[in-house]
């Protein structure tokens, strides 16, 4: 633990780095590993990079899940997937010291790999508008997985739902995986705001799509203007499940090379230093 706190302290050197959009003038392609998939994913540009060979596992994988495959009009765990999913493990690697896996991958919450990876994510989990069941809806066998992973030192960041009727749709779900626990807000004093990059005087830590951005706004409904960061703690006081809501990082993440301003103001600023500061507290809690 000390070895990866060091390394991953570290990162906290990389402001004075660029931050240089990269070209996808290439387009690479791969199987995922774990077979998880059936599909190809694009790397749609986004570098490669060789894994230590002696230590092909010590790495730091970003897990996707994949929930409620059929319950809405449209698979909303795959909002912004792959290119998310493949910028952010690529910044990772780039402006930190963790190794990193450059394939990011897909597991559903009843696969018994889960329990090899520490961290995991959520995309749109308040499902369409909110309507009933296309969100989470979780199956009884997932509520008791989730809560045991999580009970075991796992961490679940949900991200990307925006207005009242998709927290309510989220916190239906979430509730059942912990009836006695409650979601707490969370002060721009907590660690996580400031354990890497320090984001306390950040005025708004709010990342919008990039259509929403490009039309002056911050927000993506009307009920949706202010950004929320929320958790679920252990009896430790370890944030366990991470929320936030009225925000989008995972479009900061994969919309990066589209437009100057909205990577100078929202990947850049917001979207990559917190995600990095999500995932050093992960790490190391």
């Amino acid at each position: 633990m000390s070895r990866l706190v060091l390394l991953c302290c570290c990162a906290a050197t990389m402001g004075a780095m660029a931050w240089a959009q990269f070209d996808r003038q290439q387009i690479q392609r791969f199987r995922s590993r774990q077979g998880e998939t059936d599909f190809f994913v694009d790397r749609n540009g986004v570098p490669d990079w060789e894994v230590d060979r002696d230590f092909p596992e010590d790495l730091f994988t970003f897990v996707r899940i994949r929930y409620n495959q059929f319950g809405g009009a449209r698979e909303k765990w795959r909002t912004d997937y792959p290119d998310s999913d493949l910028n952010f493990s690529y910044r990772l690697q780039q402006l930190t010291a963790l190794k990193v896996n450059p394939n990011p991958i897909v597991l559903e919450l009843a696969d018994p790999r889960l329990f090899d990876y520490p961290f995991i994510y959520f995309a749109e989990p308040g499902g369409w508008g909110g309507a009933p069941g296309t969100g989470l809806n979780f199956a009884e066998d997932e509520v008791a997985g989730l809560r045991r992973y999580l009970e075991c030192g796992g961490f679940a960041m949900f991200d990307d739902f925006w207005g009242e009727a998709e927290w309510e749709e989220f916190y239906r779900e979430i509730k059942r995986v912990f009836p006695d626990r409650d979601v707490v807000d969370l002060d721009r004093d907590h660690p996580i705001f400031h354990c890497v990059y320090d984001l306390r005087e950040t005025d708004n830590l709010q990342v919008p799509a990039i259509n929403v951005a490009l039309a002056g706004l911050t927000y993506e409904r009307e009920d949706a203007r202010e950004v929320h960061y929320r958790a679920i703690l252990d009896d430790e006081g370890r944030i366990m499940v991470m929320i936030c809501h009225n925000t989008d990082l995972g479009d900061g993440w994969e919309r990066e090379g589209e437009n100057e301003s909205y990577f100078r103001n929202f990947s850049e600023k917001i979207a990559y230093p917190l995600g990095i500061n999500i995932i050093f507290y992960a790490m190391t809690h």
